[in-house]
């Protein structure tokens, strides 16, 4: 197996950039179906409401995160992970080319089946093929910290430079065909470079794989036999946090929509415009405010990468829960800044300073990175080998539950004060992490019985 220079498989890095050019085109899409459906019909738009653009954008990344349990399921069991995600990777793109002839919602609709069931078959199989290339425990929190940034390389990219060009210098249907575009590359660079340096991993399904750090004892005599009581109470460690990290991603992506709508700037009676987006005469794009997120994040994943080894080494890394825990509560301070933003921005006529916005953006991303990039790790460490896609396909399962529920949460809060409404969420979800901190310590020693 070829080999990078600081130790990582090459291969690690051709997985990495799949998602980079995955990402690329998602984050774009999620962003421009928002803006698409509420920006008027004059204008390139589909003329409704932001009520209605939350629910089909919280719609598009809901089933692209429930459906990778599927695709786990069937990578584990009956089809090579490989073979998966380069199909996942050509429907996907398929979905995103048939966006670029809608007009109407039934066609989105279509649109969000084929990138559901594309990112089914590509989003946990990849990590775990990823995985596979590893031979030490100990190295996977820096190696997918590292991924994570990769992916937000492509979210960063997309976000600054091709969403901004929807509805100006480009259609937003040439946009989304660009999307579909860059999918039908990364299927070809996944097959034809992946082929070349991924050896044997992911070949087969993850039943008859393995991890190099599991022994060929262990793996042939678990691969049939029924879960031991110590698996099913690491399977329902990893369940447990998937939940409890729900809570984290509801009022992560609910905190797009006013920054959208009620702080961003557009065309429609859906944006109230609320923030001065304009910098020394440049009006900046709303879609940057993704692009703060992103940027935190490339540069954060390898820091903390190195954190959570060095830790690691002495003993004295955080538990998963407490992580989990701390990114819920930054979370919440995020929307009390919100609430100083709107309230700054009702007593000004040009509206508050963008800056109150990038704040909210860097607490979000660092309560993000805290946790959200370990969860693939913690899977691969204590996931029993013939469960390790489906519970890697089950970990994204937490957004599914947050878009489920936030859309509807957002449009409740439109019906009320905008401080209360948003200043009760902050505050909930801060005692939520500080009991979830109390708990930790036993959360974690049961997770990791041995």
């Amino acid at each position: 197996m070829e080999t990078a220079k600081k130790g990582r498989p090459f291969g690690f890095y051709v997985c990495a950039l799949g998602f980079t050019f995955e990402r690329f085109a998602f984050y774009t899409m999620k962003y421009l179906l928002a803006i698409w459906i509420a920006t008027a019909a004059t204008s390139g738009g589909l003329g409704l409401s932001d009520i209605e653009g939350s629910a089909v954008s919280g719609s598009f990344v809901a089933w692209t995160y429930i459906t990778p349990i599927i695709g786990g399921y069937i990578a584990d069991h009956w089809i090579s992970p490989r073979i998966c995600v380069a199909l996942g990777m050509l429907l996907m793109g398929i979905g995103y080319i048939i966006l670029y002839f809608a007009s109407t919602l039934a066609m989105v609709n279509v649109m969000i089946a084929f990138v559901a069931v594309g990112t089914g078959l590509f989003k946990g199989n990849l990590s775990g093929i990823n995985g596979l290339l590893f031979h030490d425990q100990e190295e996977l929190d820096q190696a997918f910290s590292i991924q994570y940034s990769f992916v937000n390389i492509g979210s960063f990219c997309g976000t600054t430079f091709l969403a901004p060009l929807g509805g100006n210098s480009l259609t937003f249907q040439m946009v989304f065909l660009i999307c579909g575009l860059f999918l039908v590359f990364d299927a070809c660079w996944f097959v034809f470079v992946g082929g070349k340096v991924l050896g044997d991993a992911g070949k087969a399904p993850f039943k008859k794989d393995a991890r190099e750090f599991i022994s060929e004892e262990k793996r042939e005599a678990s691969q049939n036999a029924p879960l031991t009581s110590l698996e099913k109470k690491k399977v329902f460690a990893i369940v447990l946090l998937t939940l409890l990290s729900a809570v984290f991603w509801m009022l992560w992506y609910m905190a797009y929509m006013p920054a959208y709508y009620t702080f961003g700037w557009g065309d429609g009676d859906s944006y109230q415009n609320l923030a001065d987006w304009t910098i020394g005469g440049f009006e900046i794009p709303t879609s940057w405010f993704d692009s703060v997120n992103a940027l935190v994040c490339i540069i954060l994943g390898p820091v903390l990468g190195m954190v959570w080894s060095n830790l690691d080494k002495k003993g004295k890394d955080w538990s998963m829960f407490t992580k989990t825990a701390l990114g819920c509560m930054l979370v919440g301070i995020a929307y009390f800044v919100m609430v100083i933003a709107y309230n700054i921005a009702g007593g000004q006529k040009e509206g508050c300073s963008v800056f109150w916005l990038v704040l909210v953006c860097l607490l979000m991303s660092v309560g993000e990175m805290i946790f959200s990039p370990l969860g693939n790790s913690f899977i691969n460490k204590f996931s029993p080998a013939k469960l390790l896609g489906f519970l890697l396909g089950f970990w994204p399962i937490a957004v599914y539950l947050a878009q489920m529920v936030y859309p509807k949460l957002y449009a409740y809060l439109t019906t009320v004060d905008f401080s209360m409404g948003y200043g009760i969420c902050g505050a909930i979800v801060v005692v939520f992490g500080l009991i979830l901190i109390g708990f930790s310590k036993k959360l974690d020693a049961w997770s990791n019985e041995e």
